[in-house]
């Protein structure tokens, strides 16, 4: 049997591996509680998982909002997910997902949890032409057993999900918050990448009005074939990528690549390792910081504070 300390290791050492671990749920069904769809929550957002305690109405909530809880001393606000999936739960809110991630804690009601899978991030695939309402970022395709078709599983982004519950906390995007506008070589632009609809519109008014020209791409294979791309089209004008290029700004959870793997073969490929990298994500904590190193990474800035992604960028590009 694995000491808990081994897991732990284990579960850590995917980030080099483009692999992640899922969190699968469940939050109801129809009217009737029947058709209950698969949910999945990356591991590395889930803090805690709890049954469900005590919670505490606030007077003038927002709807879908249950209220609050007192976990430990810690004042967390519980949101009804199945309510915001539109879906109903056949055995009421059973369980609480604790999350941290993006500077902040919060908790998610939701029907039951099933089991926590290891997956490929190939096995992730882009949602956004199939799911209109933003919430839900990609589809993982699990591995059916006995040779019998996988299911799916709908991984939410619940990035858009508290943007959406709490629109008057949007970040302040304006010049004064960023500053002066960024010089880079004329000619060249910042290559991102991020899956969620919500972080690539807030990434697209940061860089706006920083002055900085951009590409934006949906995930790491997007950004890495587009990166590929460039670079060969720069070769056949007798220029290099450094004069297309100036920093490639990414996310870590993405579809089909990560931003660990997108990162790592940026800095192994002899026409591009001496681009600059700047992981940008919601996965925070010193664990994902260190792989951030480990992989070559040149900065690392937690989502969403457009001056903390300036000054990163600023620190990077050396202005």
């Amino acid at each position: 049997m694995k000491s808990v300390q081994q897991e732990v290791d284990e579960r850590s050492n995917l980030t080099g591996t483009n692999k992640f671990e899922l969190l699968l749920f469940r939050l109801g069904g129809d009217e009737n509680g029947e058709r209950s769809e698969l949910f999945g929550i990356n591991v590395f957002k889930i803090r805690e998982i709890v049954a469900m305690p005590q919670i505490t109405a606030v007077a003038g909530s927002p709807p879908h909002v249950l209220g609050v809880v007192n976990l430990r001393g810690q004042i967390i606000q519980v949101l009804d997910l199945p309510a915001i999936a539109g879906v109903k739960p056949k055995t009421g809110l059973n369980i609480m997902l604790v999350t941290e991630f993006a500077r902040t804690t919060q908790a998610f009601a939701v029907e039951s949890v099933e089991e926590i899978v290891r997956l490929d991030w190939s096995q992730v695939m882009s949602a956004e032409k199939s799911a209109g309402s933003g919430m839900v970022t990609s589809i993982a395709r699990l591995e059916g057993e006995n040779g019998e078709p996988g299911r799916l599983a709908q991984v939410l982004d619940v990035e858009t999900i508290l943007r959406n519950m709490n629109p008057e906390s949007a970040p302040d995007i304006s010049a004064q918050t960023v500053g002066a506008k960024i010089q880079i070589k004329p000619g060249s632009v910042i290559l991102a990448a991020d899956d969620s609809v919500v972080a690539r519109a807030l990434i697209e008014q940061g860089l706006d009005a920083m002055g900085l020209p951009f590409i934006m791409t949906k995930s790491g294979k997007e950004c890495w074939d587009q990166l590929n791309t460039i670079a060969s089209a720069a070769e056949t004008e007798g220029k290099s990528v450094y004069d297309r290029v100036a920093l490639v700004l990414t996310d870590l959870e993405m579809p089909e690549m990560d931003g660990f793997t997108l990162t790592r073969n940026i800095k192994k490929s002899a026409r591009l390792a001496n681009l600059p990298v700047v992981i940008h994500s919601s996965l925070s904590g010193t664990t994902n910081e260190e792989h951030v190193k480990n992989v070559g990474a040149d900065a690392y800035v937690a989502k969403f504070s457009a001056e903390d992604l300036s000054t990163t960028l600023r620190r990077v590009l050396k202005q």
